[in-house]
């Protein structure tokens, strides 16, 4: 059977399953974000090994990225499902009198998910049915999902499905109640273009370069605290593989030595005097992106800045963790996502000169910034835009589930996490329900002056001051026109 005709129908068993109803029941909610917990737990050992052989991604590092911060929020969705599936009651103008209003989130249908690594505990809290498509550049993971996630969910409602991007392409020609995509911003117009057939809501994940300010900060401690934060933030996650990890640092020009210093102790505390041999330091997902990342440093420019690292090992995908101070500014390092583990500096004159540098290029998924400096805040909230901002530390946004996490410009819209989560994959159904009971009459035709003058007064006053105008105990000077 055709590929495209194979997929075609499988999309519509799964519209077929989702129209039964089953999906909508808190129960089956229920019952599939336990699986998906069972499935963590469970299979824990199995996703470290599956990260390892990826990514050489230490089990430690793997369970405070993934499976800790999944089951985390596993959890709060099972404690929260049923608060969340009520409706919230919503107040109504005086001309819907003895009315009542609510909204009531209901599941968009059958959605799509392209994504790295993301569960779709959004999609399930939220009565969906879904097709998970895990990144080819991770096979290991991909097949893990593929053979062991159905194990424990509903297959008939949700479904893996691997392959290249020729899988992708026919998985876009579906219709589809929702699409979420986690990756570049190349793809992500492959995905809206796409998504425009059908008029289909998208939300779109799209990291970009994200800074880190850093302050001259005056005790050696902050400095300390700092430096450690933006290195896990960098070097310390995924070997910098994460849409949110520091991308490049802005700092005055005066504190850059003390910051380098410091910098270099600690890379040789966290990662050794040779990374290489150290199981701690993830490797690049592939060759294509180790590749790249070898180019990004070819360029003789970029040569002359480094000051620490730069060293490879291109059978291993191995790159050493490493700093440059001053890039060309229109080197590819600093027009395009880094996504690994080179890290430039660029310095500026006062820190505030930073806002400005923000500012000149595409807004970034998360900002951080390290300051005790309230002014600096302030003015970093209010005249930057990014889908995040975070003061004095990296990367801990992400584990926050009351917070909504997704970009701005292009480094992504919409937005998940927690509730928010949810409401991504829900929609906000209103309903009003009216009496027999009552009716203004002065709201149908034919029109006249007084009929204009106590539509104001409906528009203009609470359901006492109604009444008192209508029985005459009160005057109400509207502007009367005439019709």
């Amino acid at each position: 059977m055709n590929s495209s005709i194979a997929l075609e129908r499988e999309v519509e068993e799964l519209r077929e399953y989702y129209e039964s109803g089953k999906t909508k029941e808190a129960s089956w909610r229920e019952t599939q974000l336990r699986g998906l917990r069972s499935f963590l737990q469970e299979k824990e050992e199995e996703i470290f090994k599956a990260l390892e052989k990826d990514l050489r991604k230490h089990h430690i590092e793997a369970f405070r990225d993934e499976v800790g911060t999944l089951i985390k929020s596993l959890n709060l969705a099972l404690s929260s499902l049923k608060q969340w599936m009520s409706g919230k009651k919503a107040k109504l103008p005086n001309i819907a009198l003895l009315s009542s209003a609510e909204i009531v989130p209901e599941p968009l249908g059958v959605v799509l998910i392209i994504s790295s690594w993301n569960f779709p505990i959004g999609a399930v809290a939220a009565g969906n049915t879904a097709v998970l498509k895990p990144s080819e550049l991770a096979p290991a993971c991909s097949a893990l999902l593929a053979s062991g996630l159905l194990s424990y969910l509903d297959k008939k409602a949700i479904k893996v499905i691997q392959g290249d991007p020729e899988v992708v392409k026919q998985l876009l020609e579906q219709r589809w109640d929702k699409i979420f995509f986690t990756g570049s911003p190349r793809v992500g117009r492959i995905v809206m273009s796409s998504a425009v057939k059908y008029l289909t809501p998208v939300t779109l994940e799209l990291g970009g370069k994200c800074p880190a300010v850093i302050d001259s900060l005056s005790s050696s401690f902050d400095r300390e605290v700092a430096v450690k934060r933006i290195l896990v933030g960098k070097f310390g996650t995924c070997a910098g593989q994460a849409c949110i990890s520091v991308d490049y640092i802005l700092v005055e020009k005066s504190f850059t030595s003390v910051l380098l210093d410091l910098m270099k102790v600690w890379m040789k505390k966290m990662f050794g005097e040779n990374p290489r041999e150290l199981k701690t330091v993830a490797r690049i997902v592939n060759k294509q992106h180790f590749l790249r990342l070898k180019n990004l440093l070819a360029d003789q420019r970029v040569q002359e800045s480094l000051v620490y690292g730069g060293s490879m090992d291109e059978d291993n995908l191995f790159i050493e963790p490493t700093i440059m101070v001053n890039p060309p500014l229109e080197a590819a390092i600093m027009t395009e996502e880094i996504f690994g583990p080179l890290l430039p500096i660029i310095t500026v004159e006062k820190i505030e000169d930073s806002i400005k540098f923000i500012n000149s290029r595409p807004k970034p998924l998360a900002l951080y910034v390290f300051t005790k400096n309230q002014s600096l805040q302030r003015r970093m909230i209010s005249e930057t835009s990014s889908g995040s901002v975070t003061f004095n530390d990296t990367i801990i946004q992400y584990a926050a589930d009351s917070l909504p996490f997704g970009g701005v410009g292009e480094s992504g819209f919409g937005n998940y996490h927690g509730k928010f989560s949810f409401d991504t994959f829900s929609h906000e159904k209103a309903i009003l329900r009216r009496s027999f009971l009552t009716e203004f009459w002065f709201r149908f035709p034919p029109w006249t002056v007084n009929k204009h003058q106590l539509l104001e007064v409906a528009y203009n006053y609470d359901y006492l001051g109604l009444l008192l105008v209508l029985l005459g105990l009160r005057r109400f000077k509207g502007r009367g026109s005439s019709v």
